[in-house]
């Protein structure tokens, strides 16, 4: 009798924190995710969700709820976006565990916020003078790194881990991106930066620190000299990104094969660059125009 007294109350479903189900989630679903995913979806949910949802019942949590904690980070509408989906994870595997009638996940309907200028295009003029800041800056392994980036369309991640390995018959070949493995044809301006690199260990970017990978802090510290130099505050590594993407529309690529140098999984994800094929496709008709205005 004592033992049944002093056994711990089972709370029901509908009475589960949110934070509970919340650990539930990263223990059990969280296997989906990448590492890094994991790592960076965890930090949302410390900062962004856990302050406004913690000690509520899950099952108590309305739609209301969540629209109010979505307006509140207004300020910060890139944490708000990439917080949202890691709420609305937790509250359908809350469906998907019983804390939570089926098909009540308050986050539908949240649309994500509007942000100007999120993607920058570097122009002739400015590559050119980045061009010159990374050549005074030579022969620092990261030079090769930000040329890379640009010339490849990959992200910071891809580059800063990628082994000797992955390189071979003049491409690279990514067992593990953010998207799944995926193979990245290079050009021959490419090529020759990783054949001009030494070849003293596993990685192509190794940090001086560590037996590892350049860290990416390493790569921002260094970025954010070379940019201030080049007059570019203004541009993120990620924006290198873009300006291939740019480049590769403008010179009459299509948008299927955009993604496929990207290694976007998700065709609209690609057609955010819809946008300056329509602005080649002005420039082709009137220069037309002006050939047959003679």
């Amino acid at each position: 009798l004592a033992a049944i007294r002093n056994r711990t109350p089972v709370v029901a479903p509908e009475q589960t924190l949110f934070e509970a189900v919340a650990e539930e989630t990263f223990e059990r679903y969280g296997r989906n995710w990448k590492p890094q995913t994991f790592r960076v979806n965890r930090e949302y949910y410390r900062n962004q969700i856990l302050p406004w949802f913690g000690g509520r019942q899950v099952a108590g949590i309305t739609q209301r709820d969540v629209r109010r904690w979505f307006a509140s980070l207004r300020d910060t509408p890139a944490a708000a976006d990439r917080s949202a989906p890691v709420l609305s994870v937790i509250m359908r595997q809350a469906e998907a565990y019983g804390y939570r009638a089926e098909g009540s996940n308050p986050c539908k309907g949240i649309r994500r916020y509007r942000r100007q200028g999120r993607e920058r295009f570097l122009t002739a003029a400015e590559l050119r003078r980045l061009g010159a800041v990374l050549a005074n800056r030579e022969p620092d392994r990261r030079v090769a790194a930000v040329r890379l980036l640009l010339l490849t369309g990959c992200r910071k991640s891809e580059i800063l881990t990628l082994r000797w390995i992955d390189y071979r018959e003049g491409n690279l070949f990514l067992a593990d991106g953010k998207t799944g493995p995926r193979t990245v044809w290079l050009s021959s301006f490419a090529r020759q930066i990783l054949d001009g690199l030494e070849r003293g260990s596993r990685w192509v970017f190794p940090s001086p620190a560590k037996d590892g990978a350049l860290t990416g802090e390493a790569i921002w510290r260094f970025w954010q000299q070379a940019r201030a130099e080049a007059g570019l505050l203004d541009v993120r590594l990620h924006d290198l990104r873009h300006t291939y993407a740019s480049a590769a529309l403008r010179n009459g690529e299509t948008v299927l094969t955009i993604g496929r140098l990207l290694g976007h999984n998700d065709p609209g994800t690609t057609l955010k660059y819809a946008h300056l094929a329509d602005a080649a496709i002005h420039e082709a008709v009137e220069a037309v125009g002006a050939v047959l205005e003679g």
